[in-house]
């Protein structure tokens, strides 16, 4: 089972503003919070996010260079997919393969993809019909 990540942001303040919004919509609560970091946490598992130092913020992240490529969460029904997806075209959030939304993920897969503020890409999945 994971125990956490720790993943360091660009802006501490933008990320907070939307995981804090995303995680609570997914049922995760505010856990640690300190001057240069915040988490949330569901059941076992927490997610934090630390103020990357000025020294590192000079390259950005790109999810295509070695390391994280996007986390995944469970929604709990296509309903709730649909909810979401409103909301973040509400707040101006990048819906990737929008030409294939809902399912770009193939056939029967149910989710939308979007990016957070350092474009780290995001997943929420419906469960499977079948």
């Amino acid at each position: 089972m994971l125990h956490h990540i720790e993943i360091y942001v660009s802006n501490l303040d933008e990320s907070v503003e939307f995981w804090g919004w995303l995680l609570g919509e997914l049922g995760y609560e505010q856990y640690q919070k300190w001057e240069l970091g915040i988490s949330w946490k569901y059941q076992e598992t927490y997610l934090v996010f630390v103020q990357a130092e000025e020294r590192y913020l000079e390259v950005p992240y790109h999810r295509c260079r070695v390391g994280l490529n996007h986390l995944a969460f469970h929604a709990r029904s296509r309903e709730h997919v649909d909810e979401i997806t409103v909301t973040l075209k509400e707040k101006g959030i990048n819906i990737l393969y929008i030409d294939k939304h809902p399912y770009a993920g193939g056939p029967g897969y149910y989710a939308v993809f979007f990016e957070d503020p350092d474009r780290i890409k995001v997943e929420l999945v419906a469960p499977s019909l079948s």
